[in-house]
């Protein structure tokens, strides 16, 4: 089938694609409508890659933290200095002649006595432990891969690795699981074991002691569970509960991080560093002010991506900063704004280019596609969209490198689909939404990515996309948006909001609620959609409405189907300052029907459906979503979440939907 470049194009023809079950032909009166409008967009904020999605257990295990990053950080931080047994030695933070110039940090211990001492029962040995992110939780009988790169000078060492649960001040700690490892080359050499620990631990620590006198060299030290989703290396809940909102595309890195924030172009996150050994990888300060290992790279993203069958859709930085450098985050003018200077910019080119052919490319003839599969991954990602720039002010300059780079990539790869960028609070009063608008209507750019994040009133009121022109080239990727709270009235707010936009799909053909993911301790936005800790996710209520709009994907919308009482005949809701709303849409594919109703108001609404045009089987699955508009999941409580019954199907019915409430009806066809 020969590729399509706009998602527009795409639209009729995914009901044509390859399914064990043969697509139906659809009834009269449908509305061809993108069935990739759910999607997920990761961004490392809040600590969701290390500590979180990434399963990776030992926090700062390349020592690669600086005070640069953070005030008081250091190679040092998350670790400290232990010697049971009253070992003594010396530990000294080195740089020359690491691993790798990318990781050039690690650090030299010194045992100068490591017997044991009074009544440590055993315990002794000079070294170093890690609690990893507020502890190491670990459960009884599984299994973690340790690792570590160890350099030694002289004799052979016997290091001791213990995972252990620590008991407080003068008592010996609790042996979970050890091993014992022997350092025996003077150069850099990975050493592994498999650690299983006897009980269940939420505050577990590992110590790395240094058994035999004399100095050792140390890096790149990791835990990992062997249970992590299809053995990628994510963390399973977490990446279950990402799974479990079917989404049709992931968006990453970023965000912010993809072109440095507030600290300039110069520091920018570039996708080279990021594949290979992670001994390899270049650790970076992030945008939101902490360190990204990028244990969680291009490659594991793309991996993901295969995993939860996700188009992949990577954004590269085009030469300009963000718009939050040097101290704001004025849409404005006079805003400082970091450049590549034009001479420069083939390389930044250069950089979309190798990456495209990194993940489509003929390991065979192709140095990059070849490095994909050295990793593991002979076949092609089959890369379809490719995002060039995020949320800079579409500025003379910017236009100018975005030109540039749009130019020559579609040139080299017209089969690929870009995605430019409409600034941030992509909406009305907004300049770089209007020149972002117009520099897409000039180059015939096929998807644009507006953002905004804005109190529930607006997602409550606004139909904007009613009034988007229907012969204009360029679709919406609604790429960031969130109500501002995460109360049911948000989440019903961003469901009635969602309702609009997919009867409004024939023009925006992607969305993805923004932020995805914030750790318990170390969020530094809110709202997100999912929160978390070393043991549970909590999703919000947010999450439960995305859920349902990703489980109900479809290429057609019938807006005729469901009539609201007092409403005028023909009226489709949601309308302007109406908080209800309704929709119908078919999966050719999957020979599934969906309706979706949602009640963001305080009176109850009727709704008479007429569903007499679908072949609808003898049974239908009714989910509910209902609450107080105030109640909120957090990691208190969680009192709300859909419920699911199976119920008799009918052609013709009427439905009492309740206040603040969303219902999906699902039906085999």
């Amino acid at each position: 089938m020969k590729r399509l470049t706009t998602c527009a194009a795409l639209l009729v023809a995914a009901a044509l694609g390859l399914n064990a079950q043969k697509p139906m032909k659809a009834p009269k009166g449908g509305k061809a409508i993108s069935d990739e409008l759910i999607g997920i967009f990761f961004e490392d904020i809040n600590n969701c890659a290390d500590g979180g999605l990434y399963a990776e257990l030992i926090q700062n295990g390349s020592f690669e933290f600086s005070p640069a990053e953070r005030d008081g950080w250091g190679a040092g931080t998350a670790w400290k200095v232990v010697r049971p047994g009253h070992s003594l030695g010396l530990i000294e933070v080195c740089k020359g002649n690491g691993i790798h110039a990318n990781n050039p940090t690690y650090m030299k211990l010194h045992a100068e006595r490591v017997r044991e001492f009074y009544d440590y029962k055993g315990w002794r040995g000079y070294g170093i432990e890690n609690a990893g992110y507020d502890g190491i939780t670990v459960k009884a009988g599984a299994k973690y891969d340790f690792s570590v790169f160890f350099r030694n000078y002289g004799q052979a060492k016997q290091i001791r690795v213990a995972l252990i649960e620590p008991q407080g001040w003068g008592k010996d700690p609790k042996l979970l699981a050890e091993t014992t490892l022997t350092a025996d080359t003077k150069d850099w050499k990975k050493y592994s074991a498999t650690l299983t620990p006897n009980a269940d631990s939420k505050n577990a620590t590992i110590q790395i002691l240094m058994l035999t006198l004399g100095d050792l060299d140390v890096d790149m030290v990791s835990l990992m569970p062997q249970d992590t989703y299809k053995g990628h290396g994510l963390r399973k809940d977490l990446a279950q509960t990402l799974a479990d909102l079917q989404p049709k595309f992931l968006r990453f890195p970023g965000g912010c991080v993809v072109h440095g924030g507030g600290d300039g172009f110069w520091d920018t996150y570039r996708w080279k560093t990021t594949i290979g050994p992670k001994e390899t990888r270049r650790g970076l300060k992030n945008t939101w002010g902490y360190h990204q290992s990028m244990g969680l790279g291009y490659f594991e993203y793309f991996q993901f991506c295969e995993d939860l069958n996700m188009e992949p859709l990577p954004i590269l930085p085009c030469g300009v900063s963000c718009q939050g450098t040097n101290g704001g985050w004025s849409m404005w003018p006079k805003q400082a704004q970091d450049v590549v200077p034009m001479s420069e910019m083939d390389e930044w080119v250069a950089d979309a280019i190798d990456l495209i052919e990194w993940a489509n490319g003929d390991p065979a003839t192709n140095k990059w596609a070849k490095m994909r599969a050295d990793a593991g991954h002979p076949k092609p990602f089959g890369l379809k969209y490719l995002g060039i720039g995020n949320e800079e002010k579409i500025s003379p300059e910017f236009i100018e490198r975005f030109k540039y780079m749009y130019e020559r990539v579609t040139k080299a790869h017209p089969e690929i689909i870009i995605v430019g960028t409409a600034g941030p609070g992509s909406h009305k009063d907004n300049p770089d939404y209007e020149a972002g608008w117009k520099l897409a209507d000039e180059l015939g750019m096929p998807i644009i990515d507006e953002h905004y994040y804005e109190p529930n009133k607006y997602f409550l009121s606004s139909r904007q996309y009613d009034n988007y022109p229907r012969d204009r080239k360029t679709k919406v990727y609604l790429g960031e948006y969130a109500a501002k709270d995460k109360k049911l009235i948000d989440a019903l707010a961003e469901g009635l909001y969602l309702l609009h936009v997919e009867r409004n799909a024939d023009v925006v053909c992607m969305t993805s609620y923004a932020p995805l993911l914030a750790r318990k301790n170390g969020t530094q936005w809110n709202p997100d959609m999912i929160y978390f800790d070393n043991e549970r996710v909590y999703p919000t209520c947010s999450y439960y409405v995305q859920q349902m709009f990703g489980q109900s994907s479809g290429q057609y919308f019938y807006g005729d189907c469901v009539q609201f009482e007092g409403d005028k005949k023909g009226v489709i809701q949601p309308q302007v300052d109406v908080h209800y709303g309704q929709s119908v849409v078919l999966n050719v594919k999957t020979r599934k029907l969906y309706v979706k109703l949602v009640n963001a108001g305080d009176k109850e609404k009727e709704a008479d459906i007429n569903l007499s045009r679908f072949p609808i089987k003898k049974t239908c699955v009714k989910t509910v979503l209902k609450g107080q508009p105030n109640d909120e999941n957090n990691f208190d409580k969680q009192p709300i979440a859909p419920k699911k019954e199976t119920i008799k199907a009918e052609k013709k019915f009427d439905i009492d939907l309740e206040p603040y409430s969303m219902v999906m009806l699902e039906y085999d066809v």
